[in-house]
This record gives C-alpha cells, sequence and structure tokens, in this order.
C-alpha cells in the first residue's frame, strides 16, 4: 500500500478495545487484524502502564510496531527478542513533589501512586488488584515525593467526579497535565504530555503525512487524542458509554465497547474519507 493510502489508527484499551471484564470480542479482534493485513498503522494508545498494555497487545496479535501507554509519557516498541516483549522508546518525566504536596494538603485521605521508570508502581494505600498491575509496592508517602516519575495516580473514595473536577479546579494544577477518570481517579502527566502529543511523534517518526488518522476512545484522557486528531483533518470517535463531554469532542459516536463499537467503525474504514 502506497504511503499515502495508509490509516494512522490510535485505539484506546479499556472501555473501547476491552469490556470493563478484560473481555476483547473476536468481531473486533478480526477487524484490527483486517485493517493491519491491509498495512494500515494501528497502534495502542492507552492510559495503562506498558506492562498491564502489554497483554493486550499481545492478545490483538500486535508483535512489531510501537504503543502508547501511560496516557502519552511512556511509548514503547514490541520487540519479540525482548524479555518483556518491548523495550521503552521514550519516556517523559516530571518530579512529582510539589504536585503531590498540593494534593495531599487538599485530600489528605485518598490513595497516592507514582509510576516508575520501569514501569512500576509506588503506593500508599491499596488500589483495585487490576488498576497497576503486577509491579507494585506499598511505599510511605513521604517516599513517594523524591524521585522522577512519569505519572501520579490519586484515587479519592471520598469524593464522586464532580466533587473531584471542582477539587482540581481549586488546586490549580498548571505545571502538569491530569485527566479524571469515571470514578474520582485522577492521572497527572508531564506538562503537555498526552495520547495525542505521543501519537502525532509517532506519526512523524512513521513519516506519516495525510490526514487518513482515526482515533477510538471512551475517557477523558481521549479528548486530547480526539483534538489532536481532528487539528489534522481525521476522525475521532467516542464510544456509545461514553460519558457526554467525552461524545461532545469527538467527531462521531460509534457503539458502546459491548456492541463492537471499534469494529463497526473499521468495518467502514475505506469510506471514512469521504465523510467530511
Amino acid at each position: 500500500m502506497a504511503d499515502d493510502n495508509k490509516w494512522l489508527i490510535g485505539i484506546d484499551i479499556d472501555g473501547t478495545l476491552v469490556h470493563d471484564d478484560g473481555y476483547l470480542s473476536e468481531n473486533v479482534l478480526a477487524q484490527i487484524n483486517r485493517v493491519r493485513d491491509l498495512g494500515h498503522h494501528v497502534f495502542v494508545a492507552t492510559g495503562r502502564a506498558a506492562s498491564n498494555a502489554y497483554p493486550v497487545i499481545k492478545q490483538l496479535g500486535i508483535d512489531t510496531g510501537h504503543a502508547v501507554c501511560s496516557n502519552g509519557a511512556v511509548t514503547i516498541k514490541l520487540d519479540g527478542a525482548h524479555p518483556k516483549g518491548f523495550s521503552i522508546h521514550d519516556i517523559k518525566t516530571f518530579d512529582p513533589a510539589d504536585v503531590l504536596a498540593r494534593l495531599i494538603d487538599t485530600v489528605p485521605n485518598a490513595h497516592f501512586a507514582v509510576e516508575d521508570l520501569d514501569g512500576g508502581y509506588r503506593f500508599n494505600k491499596p488500589f483495585p488488584s487490576y488498576a497497576l498491575g503486577d509491579q507494585n509496592v506499598e511505599t510511605p508517602l513521604e517516599e513517594l515525593l523524591h524521585h522522577p516519575v512519569s505519572r501520579v495516580v490519586v484515587l479519592s473514595p471520598d469524593h464522586d467526579v464532580d466533587q473531584f473536577l471542582k477539587i482540581m479546579d481549586d488546586v490549580g494544577l498548571q505545571s502538569v497535565s491530569y485527566a479524571i477518570g469515571y470514578t474520582a481517579w485522577l492521572d497527572i502527566a508531564p506538562k503537555g504530555i498526552d495520547k495525542g502529543h505521543a501519537l502525532n511523534q509517532l506519526r512523524d517518526n512513521y513519516n506519516h503525512t495525510s490526514n487518513r488518522v482515526l482515533v477510538m476512545g471512551d475517557g477523558r484522557n481521549d479528548i486530547e487524542m480526539f483534538q489532536w486528531a481532528q487539528s489534522l483533518g481525521g476522525h475521532a470517535f467516542a464510544m456509545g458509554q461514553a460519558p457526554e463531554e467525552v461524545k461532545l469532542a469527538a467527531s462521531a459516536v460509534t457503539a458502546s465497547v459491548t456492541e463492537d463499537g471499534v469494529a463497526q467503525v473499521l468495518m467502514s474504514l475505506e469510506g471514512l474519507e469521504f465523510i467530511q
């Protein structure tokens, strides 16, 4: 396939490719394989850390190329010869001390975790078993503040999303980028780093110059990715079950993850270039 005809496709994992219980539809898998076999670039773009994202990438049958992890702070290169199945292609870090100090003062009962350069996590209070992957260790809160990290994660069981959004506005996190999930869950990344930023770097790396860009996601951490795709003249699809603000940020809405929304979009890939 000529380079000008290739699509660059970025797809979120949780709530987009896989259901809440981790189920990956055979229909979605078949469409991923179809568009990859045609020569298009398919990249996973997820909030998961690399070690937690790789099992899904492997299940998709993607064993070459790259993937965007940790909401854009980490980009990996898939490598079958590597013991982990991937190596770190790029990583962005920041000093968490100031932002953690402000958050600890504002939501002292929250659970805090930091993602280290090796993809593992240190946390001060337990998180849901699926949240931090297999590489995690409980650590005194004070010890979370003093090393460069690629992400800070905050879980506040005492607040709902709207309450947490208000708190974050009041805190005024100007030095970092952040996204809040469905529950009172906050991902904090280096300033200006998000899925769209990382995908744009891969676009340059792959010399992809056309406006054939397509992204799909369901969360607030996908909004910047949507904006990036649309700024290039591409398409951004929100999943049917996404929050309203996520749908409003997209150029279109597909079916929910349980209705194979990703597969429905990819089945129509050949016709997307005619949609303005």
